[in-house]
């Protein structure tokens, strides 16, 4: 679909499934007196602020408005999701976060960084894409170098989200963020997730 105007988006069933889940998530982290979270919702409230000022002026799609919400979710349920003794975690605490769905080889936590950060990129070509339909009234091919651009922007807000991981360590004791390593396979699921954005974007899977 590669209409010039995007659809009108219904934002009531939107805001009350986030609103719900957010709602769900600060009981959690304050029955459980988990600080960390309670940070990480205020961010997600700062970041809803930002992404609906944009929706007023360069409308999103609503299926892009779904999926960061279904991202929220997953973050929200990685972190507040408490997991029984039998489950394979990593060093970290028993949350689903720290879940290993394929040993030594996948988690949970990087798989939604692959996930949260292919939307962005896909965010990223929207803005870019209809910033330069504005200028041309023509429809914009996506490029390599365009989505280079796109993919590179995906890749700065994963950076930005581990510079706010790392503002929960300084100030908050006892995260579940990780140590070094950790930032490393966040970085290199962010770039995976990219890359299978840009590839869908490519192939006119995703408008």
């Amino acid at each position: 679909m590669n209409s010039t105007v995007t659809p009108p988006v219904r934002l009531g069933p939107l805001a009350s499934f986030t609103g719900g889940y957010l709602l769900i998530a600060v009981g959690a982290s304050l029955r459980f007196g988990n600080k960390e979270f309670l940070f990480y919702i205020v961010t997600m409230l700062v970041l809803i602020a930002s992404v609906m000022s944009i929706h007023r002026r360069m409308p999103w799609r609503g299926e892009q408005l779904w999926a960061l919400s279904v991202w929220g979710l997953a973050h929200m349920a990685g972190g507040l999701w408490p997991l029984p003794e039998t489950s394979l975690i990593d060093d970290g605490q028993r949350v689903l976060y720290s879940l290993w769905l394929v040993p030594q080889w996948l988690k949970y936590d990087q798989l939604v960084h692959a996930y949260g950060f292919a939307i962005t990129t896909w965010l990223c070509w929207h803005g870019l894409h209809q910033h330069l339909l504005a200028r041309s009234c023509q429809q914009v091919a996506p490029t390599v170098g365009l989505l280079t651009l796109a993919a590179a922007g995906g890749m700065g807000f994963g950076a930005l989200n581990e510079v706010i991981e790392f503002i929960a360590v300084l100030t908050i004791p006892h995260t579940n963020v990780g140590g070094y390593e950790n930032t490393g396979w966040d970085l290199v699921f962010n770039l995976i997730g990219c890359l299978i954005a840009s590839v869908m974007i490519r192939r006119r899977w995703w408008v």
